[in-house]
């Protein structure tokens, strides 16, 4: 019983990281970072370097602690974690914070960039500021915006040459609304599957095709099956790095600008980084027997603006689709 009463006051000091170098009432901030990235990432690696320059240069006050893997919980637990002030960081796609910020899900939405500059200047310049006053409401704080890689369509048996090529075909798709009228647009199938079910979907044709960056292409080894990509660049994705705000007012400014200069330094390396890592895995998986195709890229963006405006303006505002494409 001893015992157990104090790991449990162990914890508690730890928890409030109470620590003293001669500060005697001084309180050290500790901030979980969680995600659900694998360690081996470029998304991971990029947490670990903002971890160790926040960590180095407020020498002490502020300790970020990395969590990926979903070890603090899958992206619905850490949305809503970090909202609930449970954790105190989290690194996710904005789409996931849907069913409370209804607009954040354009962030996510297939050719509402032109390229990743675009991207850039969007989420981290005018649309990134109205949108972060729709976290705030949510007491969360939108720190920046990285790029995590553009999705490309790939097919088991189907050569495709513009959208017109995809007519009847079954694609597999996450049960994300803009993601199903995307597919629709195109005269395709939609055809949600979990995650965990899609190889095998694809092994026995219950999907003609799937869609997802080449990183998952390749690390699924869905090329076993699936001899066409299709470089249709629909989705740059980009994911977001949240601080509940709560915990942000706690910190000093000082040491937010440390925090914010170490974001911005992490984003800078990790998004040259999946840039470089994409134009080599064209290469490495052409080398696997994969027939990478470049097909009519104007044909799909044609169709899937305007129906995606029509489908979803209610959920993401009306002109928010015509303000990101005019950001210059």
């Amino acid at each position: 019983m001893k015992k157990a009463i104090f790991l449990v006051f162990a914890a508690m000091i730890l928890t409030a990281g109470v620590f003293g170098k001669g500060a005697g009432d001084q309180q050290k901030i500790v901030l979980r970072w969680g995600s659900v990235h694998a360690e081996t990432t470029i998304t991971t690696q990029m947490m670990r370097r903002i971890i160790q320059e926040v960590n180095t240069k407020t020498e002490g006050r502020v300790e970020i602690q990395g969590f990926p893997n979903s070890a603090l919980g899958g992206s619905r637990d850490l949305v809503e974690g970090v909202q609930a002030g449970i954790m105190e960081m989290i690194s996710e796609g904005p789409a996931q914070f849907a069913s409370w910020i209804p607009m954040a899900s354009i962030a996510e939405a297939p050719y509402i960039f032109r390229d990743i500059s675009h991207m850039n200047k969007a989420l981290n310049g005018p649309f990134g500021d109205k949108l972060n006053e729709e976290f705030l409401k949510k007491n969360v704080r939108l720190l920046g915006s990285f790029y995590y890689g553009t999705r490309q369509l790939s097919t088991t048996k189907t050569q495709i040459g513009s959208v017109k090529d995809m007519q009847g075909l079954k694609i597999r798709v996450p049960e994300v609304k803009a993601y199903v009228e995307m597919i629709n647009s195109w005269g395709a199938r939609p055809t949600p599957i979990p995650f965990g079910d899609l190889y095998m979907s694809l092994q026995t044709n219950v999907a003609d095709g799937q869609e997802n960056p080449l990183t998952t292409f390749d690390g699924q080894k869905f090329y076993e099956i699936q001899k066409y990509i299709i470089l249709t660049d629909h989705i740059i994705c980009p994911n977001m790095i949240f601080i509940n705000e709560d915990t942000w007012q706690k910190i000093a400014p000082a040491d937010q600008k440390i925090i914010q200069t170490a974001v911005a330094n992490g984003i800078a390396w990790n998004d040259e980084e999946v840039k470089k890592s994409e134009e080599q895995l064209k290469r490495d998986l052409a080398a696997k027997g994969v027939t990478v195709i470049s097909p009519d890229v104007e044909s799909f963006r044609k169709v899937t603006g305007p129906w995606l405006v029509s489908k979803m303006e209610a959920d993401w505002g009306k002109g928010t689709w015509e303000f990101i494409q005019n950001v210059k």
